[in-house]
């Protein structure tokens, strides 16, 4: 398990705290080395509250679980009522309305390897290209966004866009 603390970024100002402190925890599945990801996590999370500009409070963290499909499944199934794995899920630790200042506490983010793996390989586009949208989804659900209606779908997948374009990421829904 690692833990990065992001700096703050130049745009902000000295009065501004950096980005949230991200734990991450590789349980399970043939994900990449646990720095890669942990800079994967860094870049999507620095560029969602730049674009969002988000105000982030002292000692934000969030946690990012990289499992596998059984871990997924059983969490899907205890939470969701859907036995089945699901590329990510988002346990918020608070609500949070979209561009509202986040909690101290964000809450967690979990992965499947072998589903984001097989949704990649059919959909034809790069592993990490594709993770990166999954971190990027799961974090602006703690960040209160959602895709429950057709406007808030609508929402979340322009800020998805937009964010993946300036980490030079094509659109994931194209």
């Amino acid at each position: 398990m690692a833990a990065i603390s992001m700096p703050a970024s130049p745009a902000r100002s000295d009065t501004v705290s950096p980005g949230p402190s991200i734990v991450i925890s590789v349980e399970a599945g043939g994900w990449p080395p646990e720095a890669e990801l942990a800079t994967l996590c860094g870049n999507i999370i620095a560029a969602a509250l730049a674009d969002l500009a988000l105000a982030v409070p002292a000692a934000c963290e969030l946690g990012v679980t990289f499992a596998d499909d059984a871990a997924i499944r059983a969490l899907n199934a205890e939470w969701r009522g859907r036995d089945r794995p699901t590329n990510v899920l988002s346990f918020p630790a608070f609500p949070v309305r979209p561009g509202a200042p986040l909690p101290p506490l964000l809450g967690d983010v979990v992965l499947a390897f072998e589903t984001v793996a097989r949704e990649a390989a059919e959909e034809g586009k790069p592993f990490l290209d594709h993770l990166s949208h999954l971190v990027l989804h799961g974090f602006l659900h703690l960040a209160g966004y959602d895709h429950e209606t057709e406007a808030e779908a609508a929402t979340m997948e322009t800020a998805e866009r937009r964010i993946l374009a300036a980490l030079a990421i094509p659109d994931p829904y194209a």
